[in-house]
């Protein structure tokens, strides 16, 4: 009823230890990050609400997909295959093959270019070879879900 308290006590713990001026500090670093972000990868991604950004922002593979056959379940595993943590990607009724960037205020300049430029690889190999976009993640232990066979036979609990 009362939710999780723990996730309570911890936010609440974040804010008395970063104080007034920590919590804007780490708001503005957030708000530039994700604005920086955006600003350097709208050349290579459809942005379907060009506009200054809070703290995230939603590109759509859509064109990509029209173009290429790469959708953005494709660049979220892309990403997993370079280490990258894959964005959220379900907002299709919103904006189809949405893929919503959200950077942290932690994140340092060089994470955030490292970020940018696992971006551009991916949009290259987009348009030189999706089928190698296709097959990823190749080096995580588990590989690409078949989607539909999850769905249709989810297991909801572990089994040994």
């Amino acid at each position: 009823f009362y939710g999780n308290t723990a996730v309570l006590a911890k936010a609440y713990t974040y804010i008395l230890t970063m104080g007034s001026d920590g919590l804007q500090r780490a708001s503005e670093l957030a708000v530039l990050n994700a604005n920086y972000l955006k600003e350097k990868l709208k050349g290579r991604y459809y942005l379907p609400y060009d506009q200054v950004c809070k703290h995230e922002f939603v590109f759509s593979a859509e064109k990509m997909k029209e173009e290429h056959g790469v959708t953005a379940t494709d660049v979220a595993k892309g990403l997993l295959e370079f280490g990258i943590h894959a964005p959220t990607i379900y907002f299709p009724l919103i904006v189809h093959e949405s893929m919503m960037i959200e950077p942290t205020e932690t994140e340092s300049k060089e994470s955030l270019d490292n970020f940018i430029e696992v971006m551009n690889q991916i949009a290259d190999l987009a348009e030189k070879d999706p089928d190698k976009l296709h097959a990823m993640p190749l080096s995580t232990p588990i590989r690409r879900v078949d989607q539909v066979q999850a769905a249709k036979n989810p297991v909801l609990r572990w089994q040994p």
